[in-house]
């Protein structure tokens, strides 16, 4: 090899090496500062303070979201989340789109203890896709900080609650989906929940 073809070939090795890194660069969703990138919908209440994104329930105790305005395909995405009350029902939205409150996508669990934090929900369609082995719903830490992390690749979801895998799932439906992620109030009121550290990295 002549030193034009290997200059040739480290210009390519850098260009798809830079590509990769990336790629795998991890960026933070949430600034702790305001909601910027972020959509609301619904009346239920979305705010910023002390440094946490707070979801709280709002006098229409109705299902509200917050969605980012970027949509993600292959991510894994962690953040930390703490049930400030003890109907903590909520849930991580993926490759979802919202019309006023419709969501169309899959939720990824969060919920009161024994109610499948970590499971996979299909709204407006087929329902509970696969839940958490009954021995798992210990994992979740009542009133405190719990880690929860959702990797997606194409169809295959995994998500891990306080570094135990909970579940994983290998979807078609879920691998032609799109859309954005969005947090969840659940209907009927009495919820607030702080999240923090919402970081994300595209694959």
């Amino acid at each position: 090899m002549n030193l034009k073809s290997t200059a040739v070939v480290l210009l390519f090795s850098l260009f798809f090496s830079n590509q990769f890194v990336t790629a795998q660069k991890k960026v933070s969703l949430f600034n702790g500062k305001d909601l910027s990138g972020w959509t609301i919908y619904g009346t239920e209440k979305w705010y910023v303070e002390d440094g946490f994104l707070i979801s709280e329930s709002g006098p229409d105790k109705e299902y509200g979201y917050l969605a980012t305005d970027k949509h993600y395909k292959n991510f894994e995405l962690t953040l930390e989340f703490k049930q400030e009350t003890d109907n903590g029902n909520s849930g991580v939205f993926i490759r979802s789109t919202i019309e006023g409150t419709k969501v169309s996508g899959w939720q990824v669990e969060v919920a009161p203890p024994n109610l499948h934090t970590g499971g996979i929900y299909e709204s407006y369609g087929r329902g509970w896709l696969i839940k958490p082995a009954p021995e798992k719903e210990a994992v979740l830490k009542s009133g405190k900080w719990n880690k929860l992390k959702i990797r997606a690749i194409d169809g295959k979801i995994t998500s891990w609650l306080n570094g135990v895998q909970m579940v994983t799932i290998d979807d078609e439906k879920i691998g032609a989906g799109t859309g954005s992620i969005a947090l969840q109030i659940h209907s009927g009121g009495g919820i607030l929940i702080k999240w923090r550290k919402l970081n994300l990295k595209e694959l």
